[in-house]
């Protein structure tokens, strides 16, 4: 009367998921450098933790007696886990059965991960492989007709951004709607070298516009992270990818009604590292490492960077102040001056997107000589960019402080915060700021008086020394201009205060914002 064969045939057929598409195509797949996707969960998760959900989902085959005499299992494995303690869910597609193509899966699993993760209020981790769910042609093969395309459980993904962290993980060759599950994501990595993504791989591409190319030169990191910004970042490998993924996960919180997570404390909030009294050069033509900055600011080795090879002229990432996840801008005067151009303002509209989407505070290191000038930067639509970057300054509501450590000019340096709200400022006495920087202002304001002199270079100078007068960030200090100035190696002590009322100052019931997320 036991219903121990029905368990032992579901034993089976667990076992017969295991396999994947058979010994030859995973295989196939550890051949071209890259794991399986039951190898990567593995990875990824805190060890045993992985719960599958739809395990005997499959294309199964019955004999006359109706006695199972083969199984496909579907190429979507999805779950949930715990990564540092903390469950998520995890869904990846199984390049080993028909290249993660649609043909191959079986009632939308895709989609009941997505709802899960939304449902449950927890961070979702897509591990993308093929077209992840998306069109093949044998798909008209197998239902015998052709169907007016719809992308699964959009709504849900669309909502999910304003809800709970989405990282997308490219792990391969990735096309169509596994392309933009990828990059619809609040965090996204490539794997050098063994990934690419692209709208229409290679073969389609040379059918549709005539172009022969490589999957690399058509979709590899170069284009996306490196060029593009599709992508944010890259790695080496898939296990550094894992690592990348699960540190990214430990600055957020598990949905938008938490808070951010606080880590441990482990060093000192008071500490003032020398270095900063002399990191910006009294020489305005030389530049300086930002990144130095950061690291002695922030707490020891919490800085982690989004977008590196991306609109460089910014930096963005998150970091730790006394365990408090805070969100980092920066500009980078060893790119383009530190000038934003329309890439650069499109990495802080993401930046500033996810802080405060899930209320993570924000700090804004300012040297910013103003948007990128010329004319490529116009044909760029830089000025569109900035302007996208200003509005999402002002639409954002978490808390925000500046650190004026240099220049300040023209719309950009304004917006440096929210002039109409809170507008937390500090200055080191390094600033130098204006609507206009001396040297280039002159040259407009009097442009007249300087070519009617006998000698035009010799006029310019004298009008610009002349101004030089004004320019001490003491003097407009003493307008209440700026509202203080700070010794450099002061900041990170200030921080570290800030943050504590930063966090005092969430709202007492956490939700998502009114608008959600921009992918």
């Amino acid at each position: 009367m036991s219903w121990q064969p029905e368990i032992d045939e579901i034993r089976r057929r667990e076992a017969l998921a295991r396999e994947m598409g058979g010994a030859a195509n995973v295989e196939r797949q550890h051949t071209a450098g890259r794991l399986t996707v039951r190898e990567r969960i593995d990875q990824l998760l805190d060890q045993g933790t992985f719960h599958e959900i739809g395990s005997l989902a499959g294309r199964a085959t019955y004999d006359d007696a109706g006695q199972l005499t083969a199984f496909t299992p579907s190429n979507f494995v999805v779950g949930t886990g715990r990564i540092d303690g903390r469950k998520v869910v995890v869904g990846g597609d199984d390049f080993t059965v028909r290249g993660g193509a649609a043909d191959a899966s079986v009632g939308n699993k895709m989609g009941h991960g997505e709802k899960l993760a939304r449902g449950l209020r927890i961070p979702m981790v897509r591990l993308v492989d093929g077209t992840g769910g998306g069109g093949s042609v044998k798909t008209i093969e197998y239902i015998g007709h052709t169907y007016v395309p719809a992308n699964p459980a959009w709504d849900t993904i669309t909502a999910m951004l304003g809800e709970v962290p989405v990282v997308g993980a490219c792990l391969g060759p990735v096309a169509g709607l596994g392309a933009v599950r990828v990059v619809t994501s609040h965090f996204s990595l490539m794997v050098r070298g063994s990934s690419q993504l692209f709208v229409a791989g290679p073969p389609v591409v040379e059918r549709g516009v005539g172009e022969k190319v490589t999957k690399e030169e058509l979709g590899g990191y170069e284009i996306h992270a490196r060029g593009s910004g599709a992508v944010d970042n890259e790695v080496s490998s898939e296990a550094e990818a894992f690592q990348v993924i699960r540190r990214f996960l430990s600055y957020l919180p598990s949905s938008v009604w938490q808070a951010p997570p606080r880590a441990k404390p482990d060093d000192d909030t008071g500490r003032r590292d020398e270095e900063l009294i002399s990191a910006i050069p009294r020489d305005r033509r030389r530049s300086y490492d930002v990144r130095r900055i950061l690291k002695s600011v922030f707490d020891l080795d919490s800085f982690f960077e989004i977008g590196y090879y991306y609109g460089r002229p910014l930096v963005a990432g998150l970091a730790r102040l006394n365990g408090y996840p805070v969100g980092v801008i920066a500009n980078d005067p060893r790119q383009g001056g530190g000038a934003p151009n329309a890439p650069a303002c499109d990495k802080m509209i993401r930046l500033i997107d996810v802080c405060d989407t899930f209320h993570i505070p924000v700090v804004n290191f300012v040297d910013n000589p103003g948007f990128l000038i010329g004319s490529a930067a116009e044909r760029a639509g830089t000025v569109r960019a900035g302007s996208r970057a200003l509005v999402a300054v002002y639409q954002a509501t978490m808390p925000w402080i500046s650190i004026l450590i240099r220049r300040c000019f023209g719309v950009a340096g304004a917006g440096h915060g929210n002039a109409q709200g809170l507008n937390l400022r500090y200055a080191w006495p390094s600033g130098d700021w204006g609507s206009l920087p001396v040297e280039g202002g002159v040259q407009a304001a009097y442009r007249r008086e300087i070519e009617a002199s006998p000698n035009p270079d010799a006029r310019r100078r004298e009008i610009e020394e002349s101004l030089n007068r004004f320019r001490s960030p003491l003097r407009t200090a003493e307008a209440f201009g700026v509202e203080e100035i700070i010794d450099p190696r002061d900041t990170r002590p200030l921080l570290c205060k800030w943050v504590e009322g930063a966090y005092g100052m969430l709202p007492a019931e956490l939700g998502p914002k009114a608008r959600t997320c921009r992918p």
